[in-house]
């Protein structure tokens, strides 16, 4: 995004022009700020002298336009969390030795479906080690463990220390240090090779949160060095997703290179590949919603301005909590006049995009863009009160 004679534009375009063309509520995308951050991350990792093996978290973005410009991009694989995504990168160009599948609670369905596949998979329980040991006995496989350490962005609710996948309250995801000679004993019964170790620690982390991830990874680290001794040829370690991008104006970009030293410092003695799955890194700046002001109203000294959009279309607010920076298009740059309840059109009363909002005045008709919605939005879409999906427009370009 960036701003001209105070107009907002998305990829060198006016965003309230590409609204009026295409139609409202619309996802737009600026797809080269996808392959600026995948660019980013690599040259980060050579400087740090390790080898990379970069992936798209796919739960987090999977517009056919947007996943074409990553395939042809030819650097950036698939991490994939169902047999649904598996088979979505399948048809989307991306071969199986490309795609990494981790994902939890998997139903003997889902196992066969995966197994068909041929694409590599990290069991993340011991019970799932043992299934797939009887199922497919002498295959090679990953596990994901829990380090019971995790970062997160410091804008959530959330203790010091902890993330949503591993931290010191036991979470659905992982094996336990404590479990790890039972997966080992699992793998030596079936005849099972443990190639990958696999985490996910993150959950929007940035700088501020890398001395967290690093007590994450030096226990992996150990975990690894466990697995090697018991005679598995690991080939990669992967340390997930979480890198995060700013959300509000005080959060400082994450250092890349920070972020890669500290990887190349913990793993790089272990001689393997470091696996990095990013979703928001790469695509949650590439992305604005844009929305008509469908109505003004003054209600007890507050300004509500409704938008043609609600969490349906978008729903990483509501679930996430995640921060949806406003702006109006036309005046992008304008002089905040006034406090609005930013609000969508779904008939709940928690359908907020933002309250106290501080905007210039605003008419019925305006477009509002909002911004960082690159991920974890399109791909989330409900099906509430029955509204319809937002369109999208992707620009693999910039004029």
């Amino acid at each position: 995004m960036e701003l001209r004679d105070g107009r907002l534009l998305v990829a060198g375009r006016d965003a309230e022009v590409v609204a009026r063309e295409h139609g409202t509520p619309l996802f737009a995308y600026d797809l080269v700020r996808i392959q600026e951050q995948a660019r980013a991350l690599a040259e980060a990792f050579g400087r740090a002298g390790v080898s990379l093996r970069l992936c798209l978290a796919l739960k987090a973005q999977r517009d056919p336009a947007v996943l074409a410009f990553i395939r042809a991009l030819g650097s950036v694989g698939i991490d994939a969390c169902s047999p649904g995504e598996v088979r979505h990168a399948l048809g989307h160009g991306w071969a199986p030795e490309e795609i990494s599948f981790t994902g939890t609670n998997l139903s003997e369905r889902d196992m066969d479906a995966l197994h068909e596949t041929g694409v590599h998979v990290n069991l993340d329980l011991l019970s799932q080690l043992e299934r797939w040991g009887r199922r497919a006995p002498g295959s090679t496989v990953g596990i994901r463990v829990n380090p019971r350490a995790g970062a997160t962005w410091s804008g959530l609710p959330a203790k010091e220390g902890e993330s949503l996948y591993a931290g010191a309250r036991p979470t659905k995801f992982g094996i336990l240090e404590e479990q790890l000679d039972d997966a080992l004993a699992i793998a030596s019964r079936h005849r099972l090779s443990i190639d990958t170790v696999h985490v996910h620690v993150g959950d929007g982390f940035l700088s501020d949160g890398l001395p967290r991830l690093g007590v994450a990874i030096e226990r992996v680290a150990a975990m690894t060095r466990r697995v090697v001794e018991a005679g598995h040829p690991i080939v990669e370690v992967n340390a997930g997703g979480g890198l995060g991008v700013p959300q509000r104006i005080e959060d400082e970009p994450l250092d890349v290179d920070a972020y890669a030293a500290l990887l190349a410092r913990h793993l790089g003695p272990l001689g393997v590949a470091i696996g990095c799955e990013p979703g928001d890194y790469l695509c949650k700046e590439s992305g604005a919603l844009l929305a008509e002001v469908v109505s003004l109203d003054e209600r007890d000294g507050v300004t509500f301005a409704g938008l043609d959009a609600g969490f349906n279309v978008a729903p990483e607010r509501f679930i996430y909590h995640a921060l949806v920076p406003v702006v109006l298009c036309r005046s992008a740059d304008g002089e905040p006049r006034r406090a609005y309840t930013v609000a969508g059109n779904i008939n709940e009363g928690d359908d907020l995009w933002g309250e106290d909002v501080l905007l210039p005045e605003l008419r019925e008709g305006d477009v509002l863009a909002l911004q960082l919605v690159g991920t974890y939005n399109a791909s989330m879409h409900i099906d509430h009160c029955l509204r319809s999906p937002a369109r999208t427009v992707a620009f693999a370009d910039r004029i």
